[in-house]
Parts: structure tokens; C-alpha cells; sequence
């Protein structure tokens, strides 16, 4: 009993199937958009980590990535849509009021980003949420 045993137990460990991780081909900068000939899937299993190259590719790198080393989610992101010192429409909306102006941006960042915004008429600061069409509405 106790080889059978000892038979089906080395049977099921030799079948354990370890996952993939999404890894560079090359160092990566940062800022650079990910392309699929500039990653791979390495055996292993990472937590946060990414296991399905179609996840990475058209991403932006948030950090420069090094090639062989897992790629974390919080290593790359959407691409930036408003850059550092760009001028960007601002939207604000409250019940059935939208006002709108221009303001400079104080970061970069992409679609859903939560960026400092700097009025061009007042020179207040305020933040706000990069939304698809490259505008930025302004939270209450």
C-alpha cells in the first residue's frame, strides 16, 4: 500500500505544471511603448506579475524594464496622452454646470490618470482625470 502510495504521489509531482511570466528581450526604457518583439514568456510564476504577452504589448513603461527580469504591473501602464507643461482643456461638471478653460499640466500620464492641473486664469492647482479625447475634467 505505502508503494502505491509513494508510486502516485511521485506521478502527480512530475505533472505539476509551473506558470509563464511575461519577461523583456532587451532593456526597455522608460516612457517607451512595448512592442511584441520586445518580450517573452519565461517559465516561472510572479506575484503581480504578468503571464499573457497580449496584457504587455502597446503598454508604456513606467520604469526602465531589464531583460530576463518578470515585468510587475506597477512597472507599466496605458500610454501618456498629456505631457509635462502641455496645455490641456479643463472640464469641470456639477449639476447641469460644465465650465470650461484651459490649464497646463503638471504631469504626465494616460487615459484614467489622476494628474496636478494648473489653471491658466486663476494659476490655482487643482486635480484632475485624463479622459480619451487628451481633456481633463476636474474633481469636486
Amino acid at each position: 500500500m505505502t508503494r502505491l502510495l509513494s508510486f502516485v504521489l511521485l506521478l502527480s509531482l512530475s505533472t505539476v505544471a509551473f506558470a509563464d511570466t511575461v519577461v523583456p528581450t532587451r532593456t526597455i526604457r522608460t516612457n517607451a511603448i512595448i512592442t511584441d518583439i520586445d518580450v517573452a514568456i519565461k517559465p516561472g510564476e510572479i506575484a503581480n506579475g504578468f503571464d499573457r504577452v497580449g496584457d504587455v504589448i502597446g503598454q508604456e513603461a513606467r520604469t526602465t524594464l531589464y531583460a530576463g527580469r518578470p515585468i510587475r504591473v506597477d512597472e507599466i501602464g496605458p500610454p501618456a496622452l498629456v505631457t509635462r507643461n502641455q496645455i490641456v482643456s479643463l472640464k469641470f461638471e456639477s449639476a447641469g454646470l460644465v465650465i470650461t478653460t484651459e490649464g497646463r499640466s503638471l504631469e504626465r500620464g494616460g487615459v484614467g490618470d489622476r494628474v496636478r492641473i494648473m489653471n491658466l486664469s486663476s494659476r490655482a492647482t487643482l486635480f484632475g482625470q485624463i479622459q480619451p479625447d487628451g481633456s481633463v475634467e476636474v474633481q469636486k
